[in-house]
């Protein structure tokens, strides 16, 4: 099993209470009084008390072409990656060019020659450094990137992995628009990344006597990935992705996702869970994607879990907003930081994204 050795969220340092946010984007979203005081409920109603923005609050005015903000993107996401990223390694005490494999993952900018090369220059990674760059995911990238770099250290035992994630969903802001999605949209997303250092079976940091990752309280909590699952769900890809416009892009999000959620999540996390001998009563982590609150109730429920079982994802709400791809790295952190598991109990994470797609992890904590 490859070992996760260190997983780190940063956050951009323009922070906002959402009344603040509220008040600068409802002018520019909804020019219609009666559509401006929907957005404000749909506001109060999304979950979050805070967002992180890559910009000044005041600067989102001025933007309003694909150009203007990708811009943006890669220059700002760049910068908060390798931030994420030089975390991450020094956490796990590993140096980039040790770093055998980078798999990153975004969806709300795009770069050629892509982020990971980018971040290669500035890390100081190897010219043989294996790259795997994504696009498309959206907010199930953070699980499925696990997932890949899991896939790609069991056929490279003895390599360190790499994941990256970093969305900048601010820059989506789609000025004009007074539809349910990008008012839902307007109040729900923040920006962020985060990195993960995962080391293959075989690697000396991957020994079962191997010194987990230190900071100024001791030993920090690791894990193990056991095993991955992938789903699409028929029918769905209408419901979530999405619409390439000259101003950027503008956001694909059914009010049908919670249900969908609901009628196919139990049945994937049971086949999950049984090929190991497991039920969902035999576990007592749940690392849930931060879609929002209706997406949190969606999962609770279906999968017949206790309001505490998803408390993590909740802060991570409350205090980020859905960080799309980066929101289960978040939640993934807070859980290693805060979880009374015992070591050796399963963990499951997992997130969802355009397909509808649905992306687990089974893993097994380490340390206390």
């Amino acid at each position: 099993m490859s070992r996760v050795l260190s997983v780190e969220a940063v956050l951009p340092r323009h922070a906002y209470a959402q009344e603040t946010i509220t008040a600068a984007v409802a002018p520019l979203v909804a020019r219609d009084p009666a559509r401006a005081a929907v957005l404000r409920r749909l506001h109060r109603s999304a979950g979050v008390d805070e967002r992180h923005l890559v910009l000044p609050l005041e600067e989102y005015a001025g933007l309003q072409s694909m150009g203007a903000t990708n811009a943006v993107f890669v220059r700002e996401g760049t910068l908060l990656a390798e931030e994420a990223c030089r975390r991450a390694l020094a956490a796990a005490g590993v140096e980039a060019g040790e770093v055998d494999h980078v798999f990153a993952t975004s969806v709300t900018g795009v770069a050629a020659p892509s982020l990971d090369v980018l971040l290669s220059e500035r890390l100081g990674l190897r010219g043989d450094v294996r790259r795997t760059p994504s696009f498309g995911l959206g907010c199930a990238g953070g699980a499925g990137g696990l997932a890949r770099v899991h896939d790609h250290l069991l056929g490279h035992p003895g390599d360190v992995s790499l994941l990256v994630a970093v969305e900048l969903c601010s820059l989506t802001l789609q000025h004009g628009d007074d539809s349910a999605a990008n008012m839902v949209a307007s109040g729900l997303f923040g920006d962020g990344a985060a990195a993960v250092v995962v080391a293959g079976g075989d690697h000396p940091l991957a020994r079962a006597d191997a010194a987990g990752p230190q900071n100024q309280a001791g030993a920090r909590r690791t894990a193990r990935v056991v095993d991955t699952r992938s789903a699409l769900y028929p029918g769905t890809t209408d419901a979530l992705g999405w619409e390439v416009r000259d101003t950027g892009f503008a956001i694909v999000l059914s009010a049908d996702l919670p249900d969908l959620l609901g009628a196919h999540l139990l049945a994937d996390v049971k086949g999950l869970l049984a090929e190991h001998g497991l039920t969902p009563a035999d576990v007592p982590a749940w690392v849930v994607h931060a879609g929002g609150p209706r997406v949190i109730d969606a999962v609770r429920d279906a999968l017949g879990l206790a309001e505490d079982d998803v408390r993590e994802s909740r802060a991570s709400l409350a205090g980020a907003g859905n960080l799309s791809s980066v929101s289960v790295l978040d939640v993934l952190a807070r859980t290693l930081d805060g979880s009374a598991a015992p070591a050796g109990a399963p963990a499951v994470l997992m997130a969802f994204g355009p397909g509808v797609s649905c992306e687990l992890v089974l893993l097994r904590l380490e340390g206390s």
